[in-house]
Order: C-alpha cells, then structure tokens, then sequence
C-alpha cells in the first residue's frame, strides 16, 4: 500500500483546591463501595440486555452513560475497557505471535522498550483495520511526541500501513489510539494476497517514556468488497463551510470512559462535568453522505489566573476507531471552545483521497467523539468539576451504501439501525435529544418496566444484607 493513514496533530497536580464550579464535595457514602459497584453493574447489564429488544438503543444509551459515570473518576487508569475482551500476550517477534480473530477486541500490555507482534490471517478480497489503544497511568510523566505506534505488515516484512497516535503539546496522560490496515487496492501489488500478516506495536519515544507497562485495548475489523465496482476517486467537491455550532436548550449527557463504553447521542446540544485527567467518550451515528461537525466548549474557573497549553482536547474517530480529525485549546480560566474541521461527507471513495482526514471517512456507522481534560488544568485552577458543552451537527442526506459482497466483522459495524437514524434528523433539523431517546425507546418500556422492577426488589434485599 503507497499510502498510510496515521494521526493529524494540531495540538503543540497540584495541591486540592475548591470544586471550580463552586459546588460543595459531595457528602461521604453510608454504605460499602464494593455494594454500589455491584448495582450499577447489575443496572448496566440490565438496559444492555433490553439493547436487543424494540427500543433497546435508547436504553443501552443510558446503560453506557451510567457505565460512564462509574468509570470517570479522572486519570487514564479510569478507562473502560470492552467486557469480555479476550487477554492475549504480544510476542518479542513474529514466530510466537498469537492470532486475532477478525472482529474481536483483545487487551494486551506494552511496557517501555517492547515491540510486539500480533498475527493476522486474511483473505485476498476484504481490507482490515486494528485498532490500539495505549492506556498509560495517570502518574507517570509524559512527552508530546511520546505515544504509540502500529504496523501491519506481510510475512516477507513489507510494509502495509503504518500509523502513530501522541499525547500532543499538553503532556496529560491520556488513552491514545493508533490504527493500521490491510487494504485491497486496484493495480497495487504490496499486501495483497491472502496469506499472514503481522501487526507491529511499540512506544513512539520509548527513551522519553514513562517506566510502566501500558495497558493496551486492540480491535480488529474486516470490511467485504462491494457489491459493484464503483470509483476509484475520491468525490470531488463539497460543502467545506464550517457550519454555526448548533443552539439549543442543553441536554445533560454524561459521557462514557472508553470506546466500548461510549454513550450515545445524536444531533444536539450535550451537557455534562469533566475533571483534569479525565477522556470521555460519545458515539454519533453517521450515516453514507452525511457530514459530521462537532465542538467542546469549557466553563470559566473561579480562579482565572494561569494557563494550560492544549487543556481541552477534541477528537473524532471512525467505525474502526481510526482518528479523522483533533483539535485543542489552551486554558486560561476562562469559557473555551474547541471545534473540529470542517470534513466532507461519509462516502465509500474518500478511501482513495490523499488526505488522511478524508481517507477515514470511508465507512458509515459510529462516530466517536473523544474530549479530554488535561491533567494540568488542576495546577492552577483546582480539581474541578468543569462544565463541559458538547454541540454536534449532522448535514446532508442519507444515500445508499456500496453493498457487501458479505458480512462486515463485527456484525453491523458499517451500517445504522433504524433507531441511530431516529437519533440522526436529516437535513440539519434539530431534534430535542430527551424527546427523540423518548420516541426511540418507547417499544421497549413495557419489558424494561418489569425488569426494572425485578430491580428494585434486588436493591431492597442487597441494602437489607449490607446492613
């Protein structure tokens, strides 16, 4: 492959203070940890279970925002990773390295002067994406370049892709993602057989890295030929305009701690805290054509003294969880805002552009939108909680996908379900947030209702036994 798709970088604790919002700390908890941990659990596997039921998006929704809210407790050790990922050990070289399955997600750890390597067996007619997320602790010092990087390559060596993923100019230990691919490509010749491949993953700078092993999430996806052959040119021209950051009545939106526990939202006007140190996580449906444009904006400090470089962090990822585009803003204590670039619509052909910000939009299905908080905004202007607003707006109509000669892995990875575009209006109309997860939900309240209320009975005898 002649090209690859990396990350686009435009970004260059101290003692307790009062919350910056002014609110009082929350008063102390009466009953055990471990008692609240096993309920929100039971309430997120709950409204998960209800996700495939008539309705079920809305409260999956709300599932992965409670997730969210157990796990944002600041810090990159507070990241989510997917339930059920399979553990899977990297090997010092190729002749060891475990396979990974088309359409899992894996957990894996990388410490400072490894490479290690990942099998992958493919066919001669799907592309394939990997996905890894690096979680460094939240104590360890961090560079600007330092971050992880990720290679997919063939048996022979020959490169495939290779793309890198930094902490930019705050150094805030963050969840950083880097993705590499294996790509069919008319008339190219390197990577294009059915065979083994290897994935590749190291530190960017591990001589300037923090001395602890990484935590690592992988994933990997395959994605079929099309039906028909269409171009092999990326669309020529579209609405490049930035558009106006949408308005509306805010809806409070707590967001998710990691890819797998990303919190639903649609177009709108979302509302929730954020602490230094702390990432979260939504995920927009994006349909074929449709253009995404999103901001982040930060409320003022009653401290409004100082300066952050690059505090508050703005990212969108594709399906695959490959970063489109980032952006960042520093902090002086005063209301900031952080929007994305203005991108060109989802379409199947933008995989054939140069640019790397186009060449990710090649797929619908979930968006992310990842904000993070950097951890040096505590310095000098407390330990928060800071408002955050996020506004995302969606242009354009929904067209016709390419068509699959089979079946995407995961299942439904590329596509929309008619409850995401329930969430999605089309043509730019704003849909009050509450009231569309309201409409979206409302086949499955009457199952929801009884196993809510088989809940409720569960609460009653684990207070009555914590007691």
């Amino acid at each position: 492959m002649g090209r690859w798709c990396g990350v686009r970088r435009r970004t260059g604790a101290g003692g307790a203070r009062p919350p910056a919002s002014g609110r009082p700390a929350g008063a102390g908890a009466v009953r055990p940890r471990a008692t609240a941990a096993v309920r929100l659990a039971a309430v997120t596997v709950l409204l998960a279970t209800t996700a495939s039921l008539p309705g079920g998006t809305a409260l999956a929704a709300l599932a992965a925002g409670a997730a969210g809210a157990a796990g944002g407790a600041g810090g990159a050790e507070g990241y989510a990773f997917a339930d059920g990922a399979a553990r899977v050990e990297g090997a010092s070289d190729t002749a060891g390295a475990a396979l990974l399955q088309p359409g899992a997600t894996y957990r894996s750890s990388l410490a400072r002067n490894d490479t290690l390597y990942y099998r992958l067996e493919l066919d001669a007619d799907s592309d394939t994406y990997v996905s890894v997320t690096a979680v460094p602790g939240s104590e360890g010092e961090v560079t600007a370049v330092d971050g992880v990087r990720v290679a997919v390559r063939d048996a022979d060596g020959a490169s495939c892709s290779l793309g890198s993923a930094t902490f930019g100019a705050a150094h805030s230990p963050r969840p950083v993602t880097a993705w590499g691919m294996r790509e069919i490509e008319p008339g190219a010749s390197r990577c294009q057989d059915a065979g083994t491949y290897y994935v590749a993953v190291e530190r960017v700078r591990p001589e300037d890295s923090p001395p602890d092993d990484w935590d690592l999430e992988l994933t990997t996806a395959t994605e079929p030929r099309p039906r028909r052959a269409g171009p092999t040119e990326p669309p020529g021209t579209w609405d490049s305009a930035s558009p106006e950051p949408l308005a509306g009545q805010p809806e409070r939106r707590a967001g998710g701690s990691g890819f797998a526990r990303a919190t639903a939202v649609g177009q709108g006007v979302w509302q929730s805290d954020i602490r230094p140190g702390q990432t979260l996580y939504y995920k927009v449906p994006v349909d074929w054509g449709r253009q995404v444009y999103a901001s982040a904006e930060l409320g003022g400090s009653d401290d409004a003294s100082g300066y952050t470089t690059g505090a508050l962090r703005l990212g969108l990822h594709n399906p695959v969880r490959g970063e489109v585009d980032d952006a960042a803003k520093g902090y002086t204590g005063r209301p900031a805002a952080v929007g994305l670039a203005a991108l060109p619509p989802v379409a199947y052909p933008n995989r054939y552009a140069s640019s790397r910000q186009v060449g990710a939009l090649r797929f619908a299905g979930d968006y992310y939108l990842v904000v993070h908080l950097a951890a040096q905004v505590a310095d000098d202007f407390g330990d928060g909680p800071f408002g955050l607003t996020l506004r995302v707006r969606l242009r354009g109509t929904a067209e016709a996908g390419p068509g699959y000669t089979g079946e995407p892995r995961p299942k439904g990875v590329f596509e929309l379900s008619a409850a995401d575009r329930a969430a999605a209006p089309e043509n730019g109309a704003t849909r009050d947030g509450d009231a569309a997860m309201r409409a979206v939900a409302v086949g499955g309240i009457g199952t929801g209702s009884l196993l809510l209320a088989g809940l409720a009975v569960w609460t009653v005898t684990a207070r009555r036994r914590a007691a």
